[in-house]
């Protein structure tokens, strides 16, 4: 999940995800934020410790923070 300033669309993004049926063995969740200045980090860090996050110091669009997420990433599969 890519995040630019959107704290209150990412909590929700990953409740739903832990509401939905599946295991969570079955999935990851890595969020790279592009240099928020919201609170993003600290809120998913606080409530979502499961979550893998990517910190950059800027931002770097969509695409880059994509492929940042994909190398971290230790699934079979990737899903967008």
């Amino acid at each position: 999940i890519v995040s630019y300033n959107v704290k209150d669309f990412i909590c929700q993004c990953i409740r739903s995800i832990y509401k939905s049926n599946l295991s969570k063995s079955d999935y990851e969740i890595i969020v790279v934020d592009n240099d928020s200045h919201d609170d993003t980090i600290s809120v998913i860090k606080k409530e979502f410790q499961e979550v893998t996050i990517i910190e950059n110091t800027n931002n770097e669009g969509f695409s880059k923070a994509v492929n940042k997420a994909i190398k971290k990433s230790s699934g079979k599969y990737i899903s967008d």
